[in-house]
């Protein structure tokens, strides 16, 4: 045999032992006793971890809560049966209130809520919106009605229609801010009773 074919010969064995070795390594390292039945060790989360996850991840949701789930006040009654859910009343830098929440149709038929938009001529033409709300402050003693463009359409929601039975629907409506020592007002529209809520100060 030539010095060229031994040499080959000796890398190939000097190859598969490498090799061997390699394989019988790996295979010392996947378990003890069991040998192969055992799993391997692996990179992702042990239960402890995950057990630790789980318990942080809750607290840092609930510190994140959004506004629309906290309720700030909740009144019933009226002609109509409908009940009105403040969630929010945020006054902001530019010297605004805005007050979001939810109406709820408990009249059980199509009820169409023509008379929120209130009296003045000025928002005849906002059909069925939260145009006819207002804010009491006791505190300083004033009504604050609705803010409107020049052409009278209000900064509030326009429904668009009337309301099924059973159904909801979000709103909004913004006003002048009360000054900042004023931190309770009532929420007033149509014939629903006053709605006692508290301003909160936005980011």
């Amino acid at each position: 045999m030539s010095m060229r074919h031994t040499m080959k010969a000796r890398r190939a064995l000097t190859a598969v032992a490498i090799t061997t070795g390699l394989v019988l390594t790996v295979a010392g390292c996947g378990g003890g006793d069991g040998g192969g039945d055992k799993p391997r060790a692996s990179s992702s989360p042990t239960a402890t971890d995950k057990g630790k996850a789980s318990e942080e991840k809750p607290k840092e949701e609930d510190s994140q809560a959004p506004a629309e789930d906290a309720v700030l006040a909740e009144v019933r009654g009226g002609g109509d049966n409908a009940t009105l859910i403040v969630n929010s009343a945020v006054r902001d830098e530019g010297g605004f209130l805005t007050v979001t929440g939810k109406v709820r149709n408990g009249k059980g038929k199509f009820w169409n809520p023509t008379s929120w938009r209130g009296d003045e001529k000025e928002l005849s033409g906002n059909s069925t919106s939260m145009a006819g709300a207002s804010l009491v402050d006791r505190t300083g003693k004033k009504k604050y009605l609705i803010l409107r463009d020049t052409e009278g359409r209000c900064l509030c929601t326009q429904f668009g229609g009337a309301f099924k039975s059973g159904e909801e629907k979000t709103w909004f409506a913004q006003f002048p801010a009360p000054p900042t020592e004023s931190t309770k007002v009532d929420f007033q529209i149509a014939d629903m009773p006053p709605a006692s809520i508290e301003i909160s100060d936005g980011e």
